[in-house]
């Protein structure tokens, strides 16, 4: 089992789990998250005075899946969260030892 984490725009997130969902995905869990990266921040102007903003605003997908699906669902992220321009996001594959539903007590693949 793997936890797939990816970092997206914030405005490719429908495009995102729309892309996730023929896949079997049922569940996945979004957080709002500031960062910068090569992207650098960017300038901004409030109240006409300007202002330079390190920290933008990102979303942070999380997705549980078994070993077999890891590939398609990295490719659908690639295709859905790609704009070409830079800030795009990362794709990050961890190994997850132990997952367990709460409800059920299931645990392992049955859990996901």
């Amino acid at each position: 089992m793997k936890l797939v984490t990816a970092i997206i725009k914030p405005f490719k997130l429908d495009d995102v789990r729309d892309a996730l969902a023929p896949l079997g995905i049922q569940g996945l869990t979004v957080s709002e998250v500031k960062g910068f990266g090569r992207q650098k921040g960017q300038t901004e102007i409030y109240r006409g005075a300007e202002y330079h903003v390190s920290f933008l605003p990102k979303i942070k997908v999380e997705v549980a899946v078994s070993d077999a699906l890891v590939d398609q669902v990295v490719e659908a992220l690639l295709q859905s969260a790609h704009t070409g321009k830079i800030g795009d996001g990362k794709i990050f594959v961890s190994d997850l030892a132990r997952v367990i539903r709460i409800r059920t007590r299931e645990s392992g693949e049955d859990a996901l």
